[in-house]
């Protein structure tokens, strides 16, 4: 059964449109309360409720609590929290389930709701399937001596902060560390900079004045220009840089080169592996780069790749047993740290890892060099772009056998088909990838 609302994380979109209104967002809390309350009907459920900085997270918060609690579920509201702080305290609290208000790296305008299960889990496909059902039934609030109540915690970033620090190893600090933390004006800004500075580095902040409206505007993980001027100017060691939520990581170092997330797993496999504590292999994605592949392949580190989406990511870890992967965009899975990606203790991972290794960003991922990526996007009308690039496909793996790779990938929000080609020369990836494009255009 496909899903009409929930995409890889959550239910996202422009606020002010379908679905994320407020009418829609008070029957998605209504929804799950019910799915909740269904699934234990010993005891009234409870469901923690985080945001990030946007300034619809008033009004959203405001409609999930109303559906909640009319669903007959208590709620604890954290105000701004990063996504992977409210995992960490649904599982510290023993809740049944916690909800971040946040659309992560995109701009102010848009905002979404994602869900964590009992345990700080990400909630599986057959829950969300649950709710969607849910959805189509009417809201029918409790009686009163039913309804839930809503209060809000105290405490929760402190506790937050220290669950961060003791991930860091306990013989470890960053004294003598100048570091500049780009928190995106987002969920981090009053978590990110003190978790560093405690840890005993001098921390300069950049992105830390949310006002509502500025959240991953040209700062943050997916704007690192601005983090590298940063870094240069003050002379810093090291530069953090973290998402709107926080749940990515993107680092530059003191020359201002920029470290993806496919280049900091390879540095924290790097260490864990010197130490024997490499639990199995890496995943990556279809789109992880394949240097990355190879130069784990020819360090004896064992490689899996994922569908795009760090859900996706987490569940092939899960049924691998392994504990560290990702993808190149920051998101960062060390699962014997956490039950999901954290844009702060994956930064504490790389630092931990650079002690260990007694080398800094730029030596380690001297390993290796990504291979050139051409990216074209082809706007489909109707045709069958897997049978039209079928000659054009094999003509390409087979140039390409040893030396790349072919990943095709249609969007899931609009009619393109994406066709991302990988070689050891860029010539031949921007080859390959145009004959390719060229062939499903032509069947239109």
């Amino acid at each position: 059964m496909s899903r009409k609302y929930f995409g890889t994380d959550g239910v996202r979109g422009e606020v002010g449109k379908a679905p994320i209104t407020p009418e829609f967002v008070m029957k998605l809390g209504y929804a799950a309360g019910r799915v909740l309350v269904n699934h234990d009907g010993s005891h009234r459920p409870s469901v923690l409720i985080g945001k990030d900085t946007r300034i619809s997270g008033y009004m959203l918060e405001a409609a999930l609590q109303a559906g909640f609690t009319a669903a007959g579920v208590n709620v604890l509201l954290t105000g701004p929290l990063p996504t992977p702080g409210i995992a960490y305290l649904t599982r510290a609290l023993r809740l049944e389930a916690g909800v971040v208000i946040s659309a992560s790296h995109n701009p102010f305008q848009d905002n979404g709701i994602k869900f964590f299960a009992e345990g700080g889990n990400k909630l599986d496909d057959a829950l969300e399937l649950e709710i969607e059902a849910m959805l189509d039934q009417p809201l029918e609030t409790k009686p009163s001596r039913e309804l839930g109540r809503a209060r809000r915690i105290d405490g929760a970033a402190e506790r937050y902060i220290e669950f961060c620090k003791s991930s860091f190893p306990n013989e470890l600090d960053l004294k003598g560390m100048k570091l500049v933390v780009d928190c995106a004006h987002g969920a981090t800004y009053h978590i990110a900079p003190n978790v560093f500075h405690e840890l005993g580095a001098e921390v300069i902040t950049l992105g830390c004045d949310p006002d509502g409206m500025n959240i991953n505007d040209k700062v943050g993980a997916t704007y690192p220009k601005t983090l590298q001027a940063a870094v240069l100017q003050h002379e810093a060691d090291y530069g953090v840089a973290l998402d709107g939520d926080g749940d990515r990581l993107i680092m530059v170092d003191r020359h201002g080169q920029v470290y993806d997330g496919d280049q900091l797993i390879y540095v924290i496999a790097r260490a864990r592996a010197a130490r024997g504590e490499l639990k199995g292999g890496v995943v990556g994605t279809v789109m992880t780069n394949m240097g990355m592949e190879l130069a784990l392949k020819e360090r004896g580190i064992e490689f899996a790749r994922a569908k795009v989406g760090d859900r996706y990511v987490l569940e092939l870890l899960h049924a691998n047993g392994w504990q560290l992967g990702g993808e190149a965009s920051g998101h960062v899975l060390c699962l014997d740290k956490h039950t999901t990606g954290d844009g702060i203790i994956s930064c504490l991972q790389v630092f931990a890892s650079l002690t260990q290794l007694d080398k800094d960003l730029l030596d380690i991922c001297r390993d290796w060099q990504p291979f050139p990526q051409k990216m074209i996007n082809v706007r489909l009308q109707g045709q069958d772009w897997q049978q039209a690039s079928a000659v054009a496909l094999a003509e390409a793996e087979t140039e390409l056998s040893g030396r790349g790779r072919v990943v095709l990938r249609p969007s899931g929000t609009e009619p393109v088909v994406r066709v991302m080609v990988e070689a050891d020369e860029l010539g031949l990836a921007e080859r390959c990838a145009k004959r390719i494009a060229e062939a499903i255009e032509a069947a239109a």
